[in-house]
């Protein structure tokens, strides 16, 4: 009798287990594809020299939100590549660094406008959004947050503490030897991450907390130009991300069921802010504060959207008027 009353729970907690292990498995290989070839380059540049010569190319722009100019070609890999491409180079020069808390939060922050873009900004197009729209609002969002949270916070100043990382590489041994199993150590902590995430993400699920946001962000959703009907794809890609929820995003918007202006304003939204829940996670991991990561975030997002739907509406009537 006892057997079988603790038998069913246990089924399905095996169940979850195995699921969970080979969801971690597959991301973990898209991981690995994306990962080492980015840090055998950056270690290829390093060696010739081409990541001190970049980073006085990027240092200009990277001044204005409180960087070092190496930090460029973290935020260059992973506009390009992925968050995960971003995360790789970053434990390959961070040691150097000596980050704070809010050089890493302001990093991770425009990391998490702007990354991914070749990826994403096909999703967004596919969806219904235009290319250059999207790009520049990316970029230029990114841009603005970077130096609004480093001026902001700099003349408050907050967290001008070290940027305790998870992800270091043993500047002890130069060798060769030494730099490969410092990579391999910090895959192996990447792996770890993403399987936590990933547990996390299964529990949120099951507590309802996901419900609870989907439930909190439908009311305000007109005020940055969309209706009930575009709640859920939005707080699809908000939550989980443009590549998670690429697939529902484009067949709700292609359904024709939202309209045209509607769709812009979701998608502007969720490339502004998405993957709130693990993307944060993951730059949290590398030493940045979750006030400026997701709050902070959020809030220049939603600011900008309103501002930006309320621009587009009084251009409409000018043009309407002048007709």
């Amino acid at each position: 009798m006892e057997r079988s009353v603790f038998a069913k729970p246990l089924g399905i907690a095996k169940n979850e287990f195995q699921e969970l292990g080979k969801e971690t498995f597959t991301t973990s290989m898209i991981l690995v594809k994306i990962t080492v070839p980015v840090i055998i380059i950056t270690k290829i540049l390093e060696y010739f020299g081409a990541i001190d010569y970049l980073s006085k190319l990027l240092e200009p722009l990277m001044q204005l939100m409180g960087l070092p100019g190496a930090c460029g070609i973290v935020w260059a890999t992973g506009l390009f590549t992925t968050l995960y491409g971003a995360m790789a180079v970053f434990a390959a020069i961070a040691p150097g660094l000596e980050l704070t808390i809010l050089q890493v939060t302001v990093l991770g922050s425009i990391l998490l406008v702007a990354h991914s873009l070749p990826i994403e900004i096909t999703i967004t197009k596919k969806a219904g959004a235009g290319v250059i729209p999207i790009l520049i609002l990316r970029l230029g969002g990114a841009l603005c947050l970077g130096i609004l949270m480093y001026q902001i916070c700099s003349y408050f100043q907050v967290w001008n503490e070290p940027a305790i990382m998870l992800f270091e590489v043993d500047a002890t041994d130069p060798s060769l030897i030494g730099w490969a199993r410092s990579q391999v150590i910090n895959l192996g902590l990447i792996f770890l991450v993403i399987f936590c995430i990933l547990a996390l993400m299964r529990l949120l699920k099951v507590l309802g907390v996901i419900t609870l946001l989907e439930f909190l962000l439908k009311p305000v959703l007109p005020w940055f130009g969309m209706t009930y009907r575009a709640a859920p794809v939005t707080v699809v890609g908000m939550l989980l991300g443009l590549g998670y929820g690429g697939a529902l995003i484009i067949r709700e918007t292609t359904a024709g069921k939202m309209q045209r202006e509607e769709v812009f304003n979701s998608l502007a939204l969720m490339s502004l802010s998405h993957g709130l829940v693990e993307d944060t996670l993951l730059m949290m991991a590398l030493g940045g504060t979750l006030t400026g990561l997701l709050w902070g975030r959020l809030l220049f997002s939603l600011v900008v959207m309103a501002i930006l739907v309320r621009l587009m509406r009084l251009i409409h009537w000018k043009v309407n008027g002048k007709r």
